[in-house]
């Protein structure tokens, strides 16, 4: 579900359409929208599974603060999807944990 009509920011007006492939899947996203929204838009809930007991977690604070919205975004982990811009074909998974750099990562 998308917001098409906002009650104060008004219509969503007309947006550039792109894809994001997220794990495996393509789903539609516009330029300028956050991931997390591409994301619930597209019925996806679940953003990463905690370390401990593998328990799902989404967008929570939608504003940078927490972690809970963090995925790993073309090879990086632990993005926060709720700050971060779409881009087209960016590649994003679902992280399990606390995420795992690659060779040449850093932090």
């Amino acid at each position: 579900m998308r917001i098409l009509e906002h009650p104060i920011l008004g219509p969503l007006g007309k947006k550039k359409e792109i894809t994001l492939v997220v794990d495996g899947n393509r789903i539609k996203a516009y330029e300028g929208e956050m991931i997390a929204s591409a994301l619930v838009a597209a019925g996806i809930k679940t953003f990463r599974r905690t370390s401990k007991r593998g328990e799902p977690r989404g967008i929570f604070c939608a504003i940078g603060r927490c972690t809970d919205c963090v995925m790993e975004v073309n090879g990086r982990p632990n993005v926060r999807t709720c700050v971060t811009p779409v881009e087209a074909d960016m590649v994003v998974n679902t992280q399990e944990g606390l995420g795992r750099w690659g060779k040449g990562g850093s932090r």
